[in-house]
């Protein structure tokens, strides 16, 4: 009975003393001995919280997050890339008065009429060719259909006081020269369906100056096109109906995105789940086994 009544008077003495109110408290400074137990408790405290391994679990933590922020950006790129396609197949509209607008017709088919400036053509490429059978690719010389130009040409509008940039299509390297396809220079006014499109973004390691020669281009750049040409801020790209017998072959836009997002789900669960597994085995429920040195050191013991 008096044991446990003095453990009773001990453990109340350390809570008092925990909470900074021990029999020793002069006015409102605590004694050295509160002081050294209250921190030498807190320091238990962290200490164990750093033996458990608690902070390590804010890798799976944040992997696991990063997975799921990855499915939700697919999906967005999913719903992107089925939007621009429906775009592409909406009836055409007339080109709008204010060009401001076209900003927000990417990919939009407007109807053009007017005359074609063929002394004034351009080429971009090397491209590889796009039909209604290979709707992807990068325009990579690798393509098995060979790899050729497409052919811009200045397009002066009759209804408006405007001149517009158009991809007619795409030519094999081979008929880049005009020369070699006079019958592909149609004279006269013609109306034309194209898909509003912008500046083509620059790949890694692309060089920045996009001109190879007088009139040939590395990529889509419709301010410096425009600026080398003497024309408006428009380029469209005229649809498959407008594709001669022997080239240029039009439809060339491709309406496809950079989506990796899948196997970046994959990573990070995949992370997640190895790390979490790591740490349930490492401080959750360590491994039976002995480590070699541990089974060495038992064996060297029990040797007479």
């Amino acid at each position: 009975m008096a044991a446990n009544l003095e453990r009773y008077i001990f453990m109340a003495k350390n809570v008092n003393i925990l909470k900074g109110t021990c029999s020793s408290v002069l006015g409102k400074r605590v004694c050295q001995q509160c002081l050294l137990l209250r921190h030498q408790s807190t320091k238990i405290d962290r200490n164990h919280f750093l033996e458990k391994g608690y902070p390590l679990l804010v890798i799976p933590a944040l992997s696991f997050g990063l997975g799921v922020w990855q499915i939700q950006r697919r999906q967005w790129k999913l719903d992107l890339i089925k939007c621009l396609k429906e775009k592409t197949n909406l009836p055409p509209i007339p080109l709008p008065d204010c060009l401001e607008e076209l900003d927000n017709l990417e990919y939009r088919r407007v109807s053009v009429k007017g005359i074609f400036d063929h002394n004034r053509e351009v080429y971009i490429g090397p491209r590889s060719l796009v039909d209604d059978d290979d709707k992807k690719g990068g325009g990579l010389m690798s393509d098995s259909k060979g790899h050729g130009f497409h052919v811009v040409t200045p397009f002066v509008l009759r209804d408006k006081p405007l001149t517009i940039l158009v991809n007619r299509g795409w030519v094999p390297k081979a008929k880049k020269d005009p020369k070699t396809r006079s019958w592909s220079q149609v004279d006269g006014e013609v109306e034309i369906v194209g898909i509003v499109r912008k500046t083509e973004v620059r790949q890694p390691f692309q060089p920045k100056d996009i001109k190879t020669d007088e009139r040939s281009f590395l990529r889509r750049d419709v301010e410096e096109l425009a600026t080398k040409l003497n024309t408006s801020n428009v380029f469209l790209d005229a649809d498959k109906y407008t594709t001669l017998k022997e080239g240029p072959i039009g439809g060339q836009t491709r309406v496809t995105l950079r989506n990796e997002h899948l196997s970046y789900i994959i990573t990070w669960f995949t992370l997640s789940a190895a790390t979490s597994f790591l740490w349930y085995r490492r401080y959750y429920r360590p491994s039976s086994m002995d480590s070699m040195p541990d089974y060495l050191r038992r064996a060297r013991a029990k040797k007479p």
